[in-house]
């Protein structure tokens, strides 16, 4: 379907063509009509098929213009990332060039203050990440009360990442007339559970069965016996293949990442490589991106963290180095690939320990992804990482690997000193052996003492 048969305005028709949009896709045609009856909606669709879009081209088709010098916030988008919430800013300012409407982002890691005159000055739509915005709000700095659309995009990510607390936070200080819109790429119990407590009704609208992958992203899989055949693999395939022009290298940690990039430096120019984790300062993030985008960088290694945070056009391909023990994290880091109908290519570099990961992966799919030979060019190394060695047992080394960035604060491993033996409580401790107590001896050694 056009865009043009839809019940948009002439200025957001027009802000379309000047971005080269003529049809609509399906999540986007399905949700306008949901989101325009003002009914409380869930949406349900792949990563890459335009669900920002869906939300906000009928949003905007109801925003009116306010005489209000300074607006209060009418419309609130919350997303997972700071990436997120700056490319969501931009979309909308895209789409609202020739409309007279304020649009503000606040999200940690930036100037505070800045963002405090931004909200001071009115906004009408206000994106945002939820720590920076329960900060804003619980100052009195920002009053969501007349807020009438409320977005959660991404909000599995957000409650895997421990932000449960704000986003309830953040709900229960919305006006209780409001529209609620989710958008997610995947649902589970606990998004489920969100939705029953604080949404009205909800129609779903789902254009693919929940955790399916795009059909234009073709899938493989390695089969690789440690990390430094890993690496050697991977050196490899960007050495050899041609197609490989911009690439996503997905690390499960912020220094797996960093010594990745040391590794990869040992045969790759600096220049068409970087690497981008939540260490890197905000600026640093944004230009990483912005250069990867514009061909500068052909490699960038990232985590997790950022996995819904890369909307970036034609990335041929997307290689998971690590493959994450949580399937939706797979779905959306193949989702970089293979956007607005383009064709993509997903790689997989699966170490036995990850083989439980994959199969995972592949029952939330249906979907069993071809295994492909390691080439014969490839060596094998028998070098073990200490926690290779260390771990033959599989099921430590999972355990070890629950700290992947990306899960929240909650994961980490013991410090030496908190590593205790439990005693199982004070019923199951030996008491400590004391004599009784000489009530004589005592009163003497008193008499004694005064004297």
């Amino acid at each position: 379907m056009l865009f043009k048969e839809l019940n948009i305005t002439a200025p957001l028709i027009n802000a379309l063509d000047d971005l080269g949009y003529k049809e609509c896709t399906p999540i986007q045609e399905k949700a306008f009509p949901v989101v325009m009856s003002g009914n409380d909606m869930v949406g349900v669709a792949q990563t890459g098929t335009g669900k920002t879009f869906a939300y906000l081209l009928p949003i905007l088709r109801q925003m009116k213009f306010s005489k209000d010098p300074h607006p209060k916030p009418r419309v609130l988008i919350v997303q997972p990332t700071r990436e997120l919430v700056i490319q969501v800013a931009e979309e909308i300012n895209k789409l609202t060039k020739y409309m007279n409407l304020h649009v503000g982002a606040i999200y940690g890691g930036a100037n505070i203050n800045k963002q405090k005159d931004l909200v001071y000055n009115g906004l009408d739509i206000l994106v945002s990440t939820p720590g920076r915005l329960v900060d804003m709000t619980s100052t009195g700095i920002l009053r969501l009360n007349n807020v009438h659309q409320f977005v959660l995009d991404e909000v599995d990510e957000m409650l895997n990442s421990g932000f449960r607390h704000q986003i309830t936070n953040i709900l229960e200080m919305l006006p209780k007339k409001r529209q609620n819109i989710m958008f997610s790429a995947t649902l589970n119990r606990d998004v489920a559970n969100l939705i029953e407590v604080y949404f009205n009704s909800p129609e779903r609208v789902e254009i693919a069965r929940h955790g399916t992958p795009l059909e234009n992203i073709s899938q493989s899989a390695y089969m690789v016996p440690n990390y430094y055949t890993k690496v050697n693999l991977l050196k490899n395939l960007l050495h050899n293949s041609d197609e490989l022009t911009k690439v996503v290298v997905f690390v499960a940690r912020k220094r797996w990442a960093d010594r990745l990039y040391d590794f990869l430096l040992e045969e790759f120019d600096e220049e068409e490589i970087d690497v981008l984790h939540s260490n890197k300062s905000q600026n640093y993030r944004i230009q990483a991106i912005q250069k990867f985008e514009q061909g500068e960088y052909r490699i960038l290694i990232a985590t997790d963290v950022i996995a819904r945070g890369i909307d970036v056009d034609d990335i041929t391909h997307v290689i998971s180095f690590d493959t994450p023990d949580y399937p939706e994290n797979y779905i959306h880091r193949i989702g970089r690939t293979g956007r607005a109908e383009k064709k993509g290519k997903s790689i997989a570099l699966v170490s036995k320990i990850e083989t439980e990961y994959l199969e995972d992966i592949e029952e939330m799919m249906q979907y069993e992804v071809p295994k492909i030979d390691i080439p014969r060019d490839v060596e094998i190394s028998e070098q073990l990482l200490e926690a290779e060695k260390e771990n033959t047992n599989q099921q430590n080394y999972i355990g070890n690997l629950k700290d992947r960035e990306g899960r929240g604060d909650a994961f980490h491993e013991k410090k030496a000193k908190n590593q205790k033996e439990n005693l199982g409580g004070p019923g199951r401790r030996k008491p400590k052996k004391t004599r009784p107590i000489n009530r004589a001896a005592q009163r003497k050694r008193s008499q004694k003492s005064k004297k």
